[in-house]
């Protein structure tokens, strides 16, 4: 069976199409979003869950940092879950600078979810290894408060100015 090259070509052009399909189509749109929306909304549910049974074993001690990691994910989740649920409305958004929050905000608590996560297991290595721990939680909340001070500065540009072209400039600079 001899295929010339040029009908691999033409056959490999028209498996690449199926992806222009997925895109243009509302339907398969929804359907990927619910679906994200459904798995967003699972991890939110295990973890308050899990924050809820940890605080009836516990409730003495208090909000450790366990608990606010498994509250700091039910809320990122939550959140996540709830902008794809209602995702045409959220693109609906005016002023533009809310759908940006509303959308990037999450990413800014996932970055302090996982960095109390290293904060929690910091402290656990410093403490087996009788070192003082006085240093981690101040530079967990400076590192925060820098990282949320770089995501914010572009927003309040952009609310002081209302130049929407100097916030796009702005993401642009910032990577994303």
């Amino acid at each position: 069976m001899d295929v010339t090259p040029a009908v691999i070509a033409h056959t490999l052009k028209d498996a690449s199409n199926w992806w222009e399909d997925v895109n243009e189509s509302p339907l398969w749109q929804d359907r990927i979003f619910h679906v994200l929306a459904a798995l967003y909304g699972l991890v939110a549910a295990v973890a308050l869950v899990q924050l809820i049974r940890i605080q009836l074993r516990v409730p003495e001690y208090g909000w450790t940092t366990q608990k606010v990691f498994h509250f700091l994910n039910f809320l990122v989740n939550g959140v996540r879950c709830l902008v794809f649920v209602f995702r045409r409305n959220v693109q609906k958004l005016q002023p533009d600078i809310l759908q940006h929050i509303l959308l990037d905000m999450p990413s800014l608590a996932f970055f302090t979810t996982y960095a109390l996560l290293v904060l929690f297991w910091a402290e656990i290595y410093y403490q087996a290894r009788a070192v003082s721990t006085d240093g981690l939680r101040p530079s967990f909340f400076t590192i925060n408060a820098v990282v949320y001070a770089v995501q914010v500065k572009p927003f309040v540009h952009y609310f002081s100015s209302q130049q929407k072209e100097r916030f796009e400039l702005a993401f642009l600079l910032r990577g994303s």
